[in-house]
């Protein structure tokens, strides 16, 4: 019976809203709109997404251009889908759609989008400012170059020692334990074991990435926000943003109890040093500094994982590929079990391989943006606050940059490539 009423408000909702978009008065713009496929009242274009949306927005873009407005709900998206509008957006109009859109998960998982990924203007100038000079010049980069050596030969004897006993190897799960490692080692000076940090960092890292990469509806139709609540989303999102702040602060509060008497020096510790300057002109408090090493994590260690798993499955599928490989470090390795990142450098077709995985299967594949003013693009008129989405998946199988053989793994096509 509860269900039963339930479903009738609902649909009793669904229909108050499809009749005042109905009945609303239609306005008259002189404006050049980009073209848009046929939209649903309430639901907009919404109903066109997959699971896999960048597919779906290609599939859409093949019909109406690389260049297309659709509707989530309410909310204007232009959907981007060629490397030439790509560019004007990037580099030509760069600070007009230098914006990201504020999501609710935004808003719960990085406090309002005070993070470096996600804020804007002044704030985020410096906040960039700050860690390129700061955290990832060539020196500090360089300085941790013997953690990711132990990492790696940590892990490769571990593989040794499991295939001398025939014994089945999880490599994603090594790649992931490999990636958390220095990670955690660069940014907070040690590793954490299962009794420190109870819910595995992985899983962690995981579960923030399925969440941030959830549909709210209520993002998109204000009138349906309620939905989040009954789906349990607000409170999933603010389970897992909670576990991750309670760790940080504690990780934090441990390296201002520590002072300065260490020996090496992590981000966590550079980013105090920089709190403590007050001839910086930024500040910076607790929460910023959670935020920072809160996007370390997410920018470093999921994109790592998913590059080097899709590396893995496509060498495998291409055994010609992995002979290539394998020569190039064998001539470069010398037979010795870790080749240098000096050496690596030096190394050409690795670099292809890497190069190409990343074209295929873009980490990202949909980069969002915000409009902050009016601007003319390719001769339509595009709002201030329509949201863009750049789709990078659709853009590197492009046949017109890539050639018919697009949707191949070639890294030979990327070897004379800057």
């Amino acid at each position: 019976m509860e269900m039963i009423t339930i479903s009738l408000c609902f649909a009793t909702i669904l229909a108050f809203l499809f009749l005042k978009q109905i009945l609303k008065p239609a306005t008259t713009t002189n404006r050049n709109l980009p073209p848009s496929p046929p939209r649903l009242p309430v639901i907009g274009n919404l109903h066109q997404l997959s699971l896999h949306p960048h597919r779906s927005l290609r599939h859409l873009s093949l019909r109406y251009g690389p260049l297309m407005l659709l509707h989530f709900g309410r909310v204007p998206i232009l959907v981007v889908s060629s490397a030439d509008v790509a560019h004007d957006i990037m580099k030509t109009h760069d600070l007009k759609f230098a914006n990201r859109p504020k999501t609710k998960a935004v808003d719960i998982f990085l406090n309002g989008g005070r993070d470096v990924a996600f804020s804007s203007g002044e704030y985020w100038r410096q906040m960039k400012s700050m860690c390129s000079f700061h955290l990832l010049n060539k020196k500090m980069v360089r300085s941790f170059e013997n953690i990711r050596e132990e990492e790696i030969v940590s892990m490769m004897e571990k593989l040794e020692k499991a295939s001398s006993c025939s014994l089945p190897v999880n490599l994603s799960e090594s790649l992931l334990n490999l990636t958390k490692n220095v990670i955690c080692r660069t940014a907070m000076g040690r590793k954490y074991s299962q009794e420190e940090n109870p819910m595995d960092f992985g899983k962690l890292v995981r579960t923030f990435m399925e969440r941030i990469g959830t549909f709210p509806v209520g993002d998109y139709i204000r009138g349906l926000a309620w939905i989040d609540k009954i789906r349990g989303l607000d409170r999933k999102m603010e389970e897992v943003s909670r576990t991750f702040a309670e760790f940080l602060d504690r990780v934090v509060q441990e390296h201002v109890d520590e002072g300065e008497k260490k020996e090496t020096f992590d981000f966590v510790d550079m980013l105090l040093r920089i709190q403590r300057d007050e001839t910086n002109g930024f500040e910076l408090d607790r929460s910023d500094i959670r935020l920072i090493i809160l996007d370390m994590f997410i920018g470093g260690m999921d994109t790592t994982c998913t590059t080097l798993d899709w590396a893995m499955m496509l060498l495998i599928r291409h055994p010609e590929c992995m002979k290539k490989l394998q020569d190039e470090i064998r001539t470069y390795s010398r037979h010795e079990f870790y080749v240098s990142e000096e050496q690596v450098e030096k190394m050409k077709y690795i670099k292809a391989v890497i190069k190409e995985v990343m074209r295929l299967h873009p980490p990202a594949p949909l980069v969002p943006r915000q409009l902050s003013e009016d601007v003319k693009l390719k001769g339509y008129d595009i709002a201030a606050g329509t949201q863009v989405i750049i789709n990078a998946w659709a853009i590197h199988r492009d046949t017109t940059t890539w050639g018919p053989d697009a949707e191949e793994f070639k890294p030979e096509r990327q070897l004379d490539l800057p």
